[in-house]
C-alpha cells in the first residue's frame, strides 16, 4: 500500500504538533479557545485534477468531525483530532469545502476555497469567407471555449506574425470561463494568400504556476477584385458557314488575374480560347468556325468568373451560307470565228451580274454570246453575285478567261525589225509572237550561221550583231520576219589608235589625233592638262607643246579617257644661266662645274682644256641628275680656257668657258707660329702671322680675355693668348697664339741663414733668387780658401760646412740668360 501523499504528510505533521502543544498544557485547555483548521485554505487546481485536504482541530477530545464538499472523494485517513481526504476529478470553477469538529458542545468550522483552471487547449478561428472582395470589411472571430479563469486570459488576432488586435480579460469574475474575440478587418490586395490565426495566453504566474499558450490553425484569406463593368467582346457580326472569324474577350482590373476563369461559346458550341494575362488585364482570343447546323442568328457569350462572382457579355452573330457564283464558257478554247456562250449563275437567291449586266431577277442566271476573234483571246469575263444578310450587302465574284486559237503574228511591238542592245550586261533576248497556242520562235542568220538564244538570260557580245530571219510556228500556221541586231558598246582607246606616248620634233608640223573603237562611232577630243582648249588640226611643234594631254572618247554608251604624254625633242642649246662662260673653282669646296644644256634627249657634255696649263685636261662636270654618281672631286684644278661640246641625236653645239682657281684662307705653324716671344723693352711689334689663300686673305689678331693696350715698348703685361683670324671671299681660318715676353735676369734676393753671422766651425746657407725669362742660370763665386761647399740641384742654394774664420768673406751670386747677366754680393762674418 503506498504511503500518504505529501499533502497528507503536511497535514499529519501539523496535527501532531497541535497534540504536542495540548499535552504540554492540559491544565490550560479550558482557558484557550478551540479552533478548526483546513489546509490548504485556498487552492488552484487544473480542471479534472485532484487535491488532498487536511482538516484538523486543537480540541483535546473532539466528539466528532468531518469534511463537507460536493466533490468526489477517493480516500480518507483519520486521527483523533484530524482527518485527510483526497478530492478527485475537480471540475467546478469554484467550491468551498467546510472542515468541522464538535468540541464541548460547540461546533468548530473552517472554510476553504478551491478554484479550477483550464488550459487554452482549443483555440478556434472562425472560418474565413472563400473569397473576400478587396476594399470590403470581413470579420475575424476567435473562440477559446472552457479556458479560464477568464481574468487571466489574453487573446491576440494575427495576420502572419503581425498583431492585429490584442485583448486582456483582466477583471472578469473568477468563475468566468472561455472567451471570444472579434475584429473587423478591411481586405486588401496584399492580404491575398495571407494566413490569419489566433493566439491564446493563460497567465497563472501570479498564482505560482506558469504561462500557458496555444495558437489556432491558420486560415488563408483569398481576396479579389472584379470590376462591375462587363468584359469587352470583339467578334464579327456576320460569319459565313465554313469560314473562321477572330473572337476576343478583354477585361481589365482583375485581381488576382491568374485565378479568373473564362467561358466563351457560340450558340451551343463552346470555344477554347488562348488566355493572355498582362498586369491586371485578361485577354481571351480564339477563332470561331461556323457550321451549317448553326446557320441563322446565334449568340456569342463571354463570361469571366472570379471569387464566386461573374461578369458576362453577349453579342449577336449571324451565320450565313453564300457559295461562290458559277461562271461557264460553252467553248473554253474556241477556234477563231466560233460562237461562244457565257453563263453566270448562283445557287442561292443572290442577284448575279455578268460583265455589268444584271440577271432578270435574284436566283436567275445571266448570259451573253460572242463570235470569237483574235482580239477575244485571253478576254476575261466577270461574274458578280450579291446577297443581303442581316441588313448588310455581301458580294462574291468569279472570273474566267476565253482562249481563242489563231495562227502566229510577228508584230513590230513584240518582235521589232531593228534591235539595238548594249554590250556587256546579261540580257534576255526576245522575239515574241502572238498566237494561240503560243507559237515557238526561231531566229538564225540566213547563211545558216549564228542562232539567237531567245528567252534565255545571257551576255550580249559584239559577235551577235547582224541580220537574222525569225520564224514563228504553231498548229494554226506560221509567220516569218527579218530582223537586224545592232550591239552598242562604249568607246575604247587602245595603244594602236591612241598610243600612250608620242614624240614630236621641234619645228615640224603634226596633229594630235586618237582613234577610238565603239558603236555608235565615238567623238574624240584631247585637252592639255591645266588648259581648256581642245587640240585640233595641224600645228607647228614648239617646246611648250610638250606635256600630258587628256583624250576622251564619248558615245551614247559611255566614254573612255586616256592620258597621252607628248615629248618634244630638240637639239642642244647652251644657256648662260645653266652653263656660265666664267667659273671660279674654290679649292676644298667640293663643288664641280655645272654645265646643264637644254635639249631632248638630254645632250652629253664634255669640256676639254684648250691651252696653257689646261691643255688637253678634262674638266670634271657636276652630273645633271642629283641621283647620278658624281666624278671624283679633284684636289687641284688647272685654270684656263675650256671648250665644252654638247651633243644629242638632233645635233651638237660648243661653248668656251674660262675657269679660274681660288682657295679659302689657311694658316699653319709655318705662316703663323703658335708660340711667339717678345723682348721686354723692345719696340712694340705686331704678331708674326700670315695666311695662304686666293684672293690674298686679310689677317687680324686680338688678345683673348683682356684688352690689348697699344704701347710703344714691350711690357711683361703683353704676355698671354691671342687669336688671329684670316678672311677672304671664300671663308675664314683662325689660330690661337701664345705670346711670351722675355726679359734680362735680375737677382731679386740674396740672403744668409742664420743671419747676423756664423760661429767659428759652424754651418751656414746662402739663398739666391733671380727673376728672368727664359729662366736664368745661377752661379756662385766664393772667397778664396772656402771649403766644404755644396750646391742645390738648381744652384739656387749654397751650403757651407765647418765655417772657420777663414771662411768668412764676400760671396757673389750671378744670374745669366740669353739676354744678359746680373750679379749681387753678400758678406758673411764669423763671430768670435
Amino acid at each position: 500500500m503506498p504511503g500518504p501523499s505529501p499533502g497528507l504528510r503536511r497535514a499529519l505533521l501539523g496535527l501532531w504538533a497541535a497534540l504536542g502543544l495540548g499535552l504540554l498544557g492540559l491544565s490550560a485547555v479550558t482557558q484557550e479557545p478551540f479552533w478548526a483548521d483546513l489546509q490548504p485554505r485556498v487552492a488552484l487546481v487544473e480542471r479534472g485534477g485532484s487535491l488532498w485536504l487536511n482538516c484538523s482541530t486543537n480540541c483535546p477530545r473532539p466528539e466528532r468531525g468531518g469534511l463537507e464538499t460536493s466533490l468526489r472523494r477517493n480516500g480518507t485517513q483519520r486521527g483523533l483530532r484530524w482527518l485527510a481526504r483526497q478530492l478527485v476529478d475537480i471540475r467546478e470553477p469554484e467550491t468551498q469545502p467546510v472542515c468541522f469538529f464538535r468540541c464541548a458542545r460547540r461546533t468548530l468550522q473552517a472554510r476553504g476555497l478551491i478554484r479550477t483552471f483550464q488550459r487554452p487547449d482549443r483555440v478556434e478561428l472562425v472560418p474565413l469567407p472563400a473569397w473576400q472582395p478587396v476594399g470590403e470589411n470581413f470579420t475575424l472571430s476567435c473562440r477559446v471555449p472552457g479556458a479560464g479563469p477568464r481574468g487571466s486570459l489574453t487573446l491576440t488576432l494575427l495576420r502572419g506574425t503581425q498583431e492585429l488586435i490584442r485583448r486582456s480579460f483582466a477583471g472578469e469574475p473568477p468563475r468566468a470561463r472561455g472567451a471570444v474575440l472579434t475584429a473587423t478587418v478591411l481586405a486588401r490586395r496584399e492580404d491575398h494568400g495571407a494566413n490569419f490565426s489566433c493566439r491564446a495566453e493563460l497567465d497563472l504566474r501570479p498564482h505560482g504556476l506558469g504561462l500557458f499558450e496555444n495558437t489556432s490553425d491558420p486560415r488563408e484569406l483569398r481576396t479579389f477584385t472584379l470590376p462591375p463593368e462587363p468584359p469587352r467582346l470583339i467578334a464579327p457580326r456576320l460569319l459565313e458557314v465554313g469560314s473562321e472569324g477572330p473572337v476576343s474577350c478583354v477585361i481589365d482590373g482583375l485581381f488576382p488575374v491568374s485565378e479568373a476563369g473564362v467561358y466563351l461559346a457560340l450558340g451551343d458550341q463552346r470555344l477554347s480560347p488562348d488566355v493572355t494575362l498582362e498586369g491586371d488585364a485578361l485577354m481571351a482570343t480564339t477563332t470561331a468556325t461556323a457550321s451549317a447546323e448553326q446557320e441563322g442568328a446565334r449568340q456569342l457569350v463571354c463570361n469571366v468568373t472570379l471569387g464566386g462572382e461573374s461578369r458576362e457579355t453577349r453579342e449577336n452573330v449571324t451565320v450565313y451560307s453564300f457559295p461562290e457564283p458559277l461562271l461557264t464558257l460553252s467553248e473554253p478554247n474556241a477556234p477563231e470565228g466560233t460562237m461562244v456562250t457565257v453563263t453566270c449563275a448562283a445557287e442561292t437567291q443572290a442577284l448575279v451580274t455578268l460583265d455589268g449586266i444584271p440577271a432578270a431577277a435574284p436566283g436567275q442566271p445571266a448570259q451573253l454570246q460572242l463570235n470569237a476573234t483574235e482580239n477575244d483571246d485571253r478576254r476575261g469575263f466577270f461574274c458578280d453575285a450579291t446577297l443581303e444578310v442581316d441588313g448588310e450587302i455581301l458580294s462574291k465574284n468569279e472570273s474566267v478567261e476565253l482562249r481563242v486559237l489563231y495562227a502566229p503574228r510577228l508584230d513590230d511591238s513584240d518582235c521589232p525589225r531593228s534591235w539595238t542592245w548594249p554590250e556587256g550586261p546579261e540580257q534576255t533576248l526576245r522575239c515574241d509572237a502572238r498566237g494561240n497556242p503560243q507559237p515557238s520562235v526561231h531566229c538564225m542568220r540566213p547563211d545558216g550561221g549564228a542562232v539567237l538564244a531567245l528567252g534565255l538570260l545571257g551576255p550580249v557580245t559584239r559577235a551577235l550583231a547582224g541580220t537574222y530571219r525569225c520564224t514563228a510556228t504553231n498548229d494554226q500556221g506560221q509567220a516569218v520576219k527579218d530582223v537586224t541586231l545592232t550591239v552598242e558598246y562604249a568607246p575604247a582607246l587602245d595603244s594602236v589608235g591612241c598610243p600612250e606616248r608620242i614624240t614630236w620634233l621641234e619645228g615640224t608640223e603634226v596633229s594630235l589625233s586618237c582613234v577610238a573603237h565603239g558603236v555608235p562611232p565615238p567623238n574624240v577630243s584631247c585637252v592639255r592638262f591645266g588648259g581648256a582648249e581642245v587640240i585640233e588640226g595641224l600645228m607647228r611643234v614648239a617646246r611648250e607643246h610638250a606635256g600630258t594631254y587628256r583624250c576622251e572618247a564619248t558615245n551614247a554608251r559611255g566614254s573612255a579617257a586616256k592620258n597621252v604624254a607628248v615629248t618634244v625633242e630638240y637639239g642642244p642649246r647652251f644657256e648662260e644661266v645653266s652653263c656660265p662662260s666664267n667659273w671660279t673653282w674654290v679649292e676644298g669646296s667640293g663643288r664641280l662645274f655645272s654645265c646643264e644644256v637644254a635639249g631632248k634627249p638630254q645632250p652629253s657634255v664634255e669640256c676639254v682644256g684648250s691651252g696653257g696649263t689646261s691643255e688637253g685636261v678634262l674638266l670634271p662636270l657636276a652630273p645633271p641628275d642629283p641621283g647620278s654618281r658624281a666624278p671624283r672631286i679633284p684636289s687641284e684644278l688647272a685654270p684656263g680656257t675650256y671648250i665644252c661640246n654638247a651633243t644629242n641625236r638632233h645635233g651638237s653645239m660648243v661653248k668656251m668657258v674660262t675657269v679660274s682657281a681660288e682657295s679659302p684662307p689657311q694658316m699653319d705653324e709655318s705662316t703663323c707660329p703658335s708660340h711667339q716671344s717678345w723682348l721686354e723693352g723692345a719696340e712694340a711689334a705686331a704678331l708674326a702671322c700670315s695666311a695662304r689663300g686666293r684672293p690674298s686673305p686679310q689677317v687680324s689678331c686680338s688678345r683673348e680675355g683682356a684688352p690689348w693696350p697699344r704701347r710703344l715698348r714691350v711690357s711683361r703685361e703683353d704676355a698671354g693668348t691671342y687669336r688671329c683670324l684670316a678672311t677672304n671671299a671664300h671663308g675664314t681660318d683662325a689660330r690661337i697664339i701664345t705670346v711670351g715676353v722675355e726679359y734680362r735676369p735680375v737677382v731679386a734676393e740674396l740672403a744668409a741663414s742664420p743671419p747676423g753671422g756664423v760661429r767659428p766651425g759652424g754651418n751656414f746657407t746662402l739663398t739666391c733668387r733671380a727673376e728672368a725669362w727664359p729662366p736664368a742660370q745661377i752661379s756662385w763665386r766664393a772667397p778664396p780658401g772656402a771649403l766644404n761647399i755644396g750646391l742645390s740641384s738648381n744652384n739656387s742654394t749654397l751650403s757651407v760646412a765647418g765655417a772657420m774664420g777663414s771662411h768668412g768673406g764676400e760671396y757673389e751670386c750671378a744670374a745669366t740668360n740669353a739676354h744678359g747677366r746680373h750679379t749681387r754680393r753678400i758678406t758673411v762674418r764669423v763671430a768670435g
